[in-house]
Order: C-alpha cells, then structure tokens, then sequence
C-alpha cells in the first residue's frame, strides 16, 4: 500500500516508517523538516521525504488537498491535536476515502473507576489535551458510521524510548529522580508512591500502527496501546534503583510538600499523572490486531535512561 505518514520524523514515526518499508509498502514521511528521526535505519533512505508545516498548511486551508495529491491508500496521522485540524484532514479525504489511523491517548480517559480501564469506559477526559483527543475520537468514529473516511484510532500510553526525556517514577521529567535513585538519595513521593503510570515502547505503539494497516475487522474501533502491564511510582522507583543495585530511599510526603521540593512545573506533571492513574487493557489490541508488546515498562525506561545518559542529558554522579 501507499502510505503517507504525518509525523513521521516524532517518538511513534521514528520506529514506524522502517517498519513498514521492510514490509513492503510505498510510505510517504511528512514532517516540519526540522529534525532528523530519533531512530536511524537504513530504511529511511527508501521512502520519501516530504515537508510540510501542519499548522501553517491548516491555518492556509491546504493541508487536506497537500495529503490527497500524494495519492495515499493509508495516512497515518501522529500529529492531529484539536478536533476542527482532524475535520479539515476527514473533509480532504472523503472524495478518495482512504484508510485513516489516528493516535489518540489514553488520556481521553480521565480519572478512572474501573481498572484495567477498556476501550468502551465512557470518555470523562479533564485537560485540553485529553479533552481535544476526545473530541477527535468522536468525530472520527461518527466519519466512519456515516460511511465516510474509514478510521482507526489507536491510544498510547506514556510513549518512552531512546531519544527524549521520558516520565520517571516520580511522574514527571525531572532529570534528579534518575540521580537520586542511581545514588541512593531520597525521592519525595506523593500519595504514597500509588500512582499508577501506564508506559510503552514507541517501537510496541508503532507496532500496533503497523497491525492496523492490514486489520479491516479494526476500522471504527479504538484500542489501547500500552505495556502488558501499568505500574505504580513506587514499583517503577524499585526497579531503577535496582538497576544500580540499591533499594530505593523513598519519602512519602503530601502534595504541598511535594511541590516544594520538586518544583511547581514537576509538581504539575507528576500531579496530571497520579490524578489519572489510568491502567489500560490490551485486550481488545491483542484479540483484533494481534498486538504483543516487545517491551515491559521497566524495559522501556531502562533503554530510555540509558541513552539519556550516554547524551548527557542525566548526570549519574
């Protein structure tokens, strides 16, 4: 198939543009062309490369009719945040209707009462963001019901690899809870390490896309696309500790606490995470796509600090 990939050069596109060239499809990258793909493969040099500015093509009213004359069967869409960008794309694309893969989040999800929390939980996001994914789910499903544009939406979790900073077991990016765990200092927690964060591997989301492709019993559903298994602040911070051969010195401590040693910015992130606690089923990915993860979310985080690190973006003393 020819695919055209929005997004190509980010976190998911980055491992799933390789992909499928090996599997034989023609792909179309499209990215701002600021950056280079955080994973290299020769496969890059297979496919072409396209740039384009989303924002300023939406705001022109262009960027639709820029994806149609690339004569796409698929276009997989990594980088569509509000409602009113993803109805200009379906508008586009209804003449020719290709197959439309979204990456949502599971963070259309807000606090949850049920865990591991499905596919068919009703959507209570809080934050613009979660609220804006949402909305595009929505949007997209009623698309594909009415006949139009046959959609996909696929909802990751906490995207982790090498390349970027990635959420810590304190919830947030703050490189000092790599240190401190790696030195055996202490790591304040609220809520007493509870939390629950829900990590995967950008090459297991881009798994999933791939799947997707070829899946038709997919087209109208969403699925999570996460770890095998959520785990708590205070089970990610046991693990890393480990990884130094130490125990975890751990504070528990209340939330204004809590900000006043992490920061209000880390206080803020960390306080998004642990209010959401959101552990995903992959049931739905496993049964209709054949979805199995590579990666554990302490492998994830594990290949993650180890490139952090060796860029020295973490200082392990």
């Amino acid at each position: 198939m020819r695919v055209v990939v929005v997004g190509a050069t980010g976190h998911i596109g980055s491992y799933l543009v390789p992909r499928l060239v090996r599997a034989g499809h023609e792909v179309v990258a499209l990215s701002r062309g600021t950056r280079e793909p955080y994973h290299e493969a020769p496969e890059w040099s297979r496919g072409e490369r396209v740039v384009v500015d989303r924002d300023a093509e939406d705001a022109a009213g262009t960027f639709g009719a820029r994806v149609v004359a690339l004569d796409p069967d698929v276009v997989v869409d990594l980088v569509c945040f509000t409602p009113e960008s993803a109805g200009l794309l379906v508008e586009a694309l209804r003449p020719i209707r290709p197959l439309l893969l979204h990456c949502g989040t599971i963070w259309v999800h807000g606090p949850v009462h049920r865990v591991p929390v499905t596919e068919d939980e009703p959507r209570t996001p809080v934050g613009e963001y979660g609220i804006g994914k949402a909305a595009i789910e929505r949007l997209l499903h009623a698309e594909t019901r009415r006949g139009g544009v046959p959609s996909v939406v696929l909802h990751p979790g906490h995207i982790t690899g090498p390349g970027w900073p990635v959420i810590n077991p304190a919830g947030n990016l703050d490189p000092g809870v790599w240190r401190a765990l790696a030195l055996g200092e202490p790591v304040a927690l609220p809520d007493l390490g509870l939390g629950v964060l829900h990590h995967v591997h950008a090459d297991d989301v881009a798994q999933a896309f791939e799947r997707a492709l070829t899946r038709p019993a997919a087209i109208g559903s969403s699925f999570h696309v996460v770890a095998e298994q959520a785990m708590t602040s205070l089970g990610l911070a046991h693990a890393a500790a480990g990884w130094f051969g130490r125990e975890p010195v751990l504070e528990p401590v209340d939330w204004p606490e809590f900000e006043s040693r992490a920061g209000a910015e880390h206080a803020r992130v960390t306080r998004e995470h642990v209010s959401r606690s959101i552990s995903a089923s992959i049931e739905r990915a496993r049964t209709v796509l054949g979805y199995a993860p590579r990666y554990t979310a302490t492998q994830a985080l594990r290949e993650a600090l180890d490139w952090l690190v060796a860029n020295g973006r973490v200082d392990l003393g």
